[in-house]
């Protein structure tokens, strides 16, 4: 036989799609995605139960006074103090939203469209700082304002990033300033 016979004679025709096994593939992916994806939001759920000893939030006031500060921005979670991985999902406060800050002398009013509002009255105040990241939401140094509050019998930290990250800074100060005028009007009763 010559060469180019032997040629002609090894060639195949393309192979024939398996379809039950491509598809038994592409439903067995989506059932694993579908389970990972149940396990998720039983976990999420799960951790809600744990929390529910969390009082109700509070609201702000009818009269909060006059805004010292106000700011735009994102709500990205809430922390148990100090613990920046043990977020806090009960009452809402795990629902990531944009977020409209009003600081004024009752304390710190937190408006989320689509999302539960709260308020942190002036006394509840008790640290603001500026942070990298917050469960889920790491970012530059400094990136995040941080207010730390007591809620209940817990200390809460709770991360926002305004869309004007120069504002950070005095927000900082304000809130500083009224923990330490609240502290000191505190200890003199």
């Amino acid at each position: 036989m010559t060469p180019v016979l032997l040629l002609a004679a090894e060639k195949e025709s393309a192979e024939v799609t398996d379809w039950a096994a491509r598809i038994g593939w592409v439903v067995g992916l989506a059932l694993f995605v579908a389970l990972v994806y149940w396990l998720m939001r039983e976990g999420w759920k799960w951790r809600g139960t744990l929390q529910g000893d969390l009082p109700e939030l509070p609201t702000a006031p009818d009269d909060p006074g006059l805004a010292r500060l106000t700011m735009t921005g994102r709500y990205h979670g809430s922390t148990t103090a100090g613990q920046w991985l043990d977020r806090i999902v009960a009452r809402g406060l795990g629902a990531r939203s944009r977020a409209e800050l009003t600081l004024t002398d009752a304390g710190l009013d937190v408006v989320r469209p689509g999302a539960s509002d709260f308020f942190v009255p002036a006394a509840a105040l008790r640290e603001a700082r500026l942070d990298k990241g917050i469960a889920g939401k790491v970012l530059t140094e400094g990136g995040l304002l941080v207010v730390t509050w007591e809620h209940g019998d817990r200390l809460i930290d709770s991360g926002f990033r305004s869309d004007h990250a120069a504002e950070h800074n005095e927000w900082v100060r304000a809130l500083t300033s009224m923990i330490e005028t609240n502290s000191t009007e505190g200890a003199e009763r």
